[in-house]
């Protein structure tokens, strides 16, 4: 292994340490500050969101059909769908469009 991966791979060693164990050890009391509350709520949302969105795209043959389901997927949950039949909604309509499409 080169030396340059080594410092790579310490580098993000040390980042990803950082950020979880440096918030433990210097944040003691309770957080009464509602936008930084509101703030960590949605952190774990925002980092799935900009995991998952470049997957959808990418995932599908026909970038059609994956903005499709993108949007059967939010509407499906805006009326109230559970996570699985959301899932499964996105999934059948990637598979119908990609029949027709390629």
């Amino acid at each position: 292994m080169q030396r340059s991966n080594i410092l790579y791979i310490a580098i993000m060693a040390a980042t990803t340490l950082a950020i979880r164990i440096l918030p433990l050890t210097l944040i003691r009391k309770q957080i009464k500050n509602k936008f930084l509350k509101s703030f960590l709520y949605y952190v774990p949302y925002v980092t799935l969101a900009v995991m998952t969105f470049p997957a959808i795209m990418e995932a599908t043959q026909s970038p059609i059909a994956g903005v499709a389901a993108l949007f059967v997927g939010i509407l499906a949950a805006w009326l109230g769908a559970g996570l699985f039949p959301v899932s499964v909604l996105c999934c059948v309509v990637v598979f119908v469009l990609e029949l027709i499409l390629v």
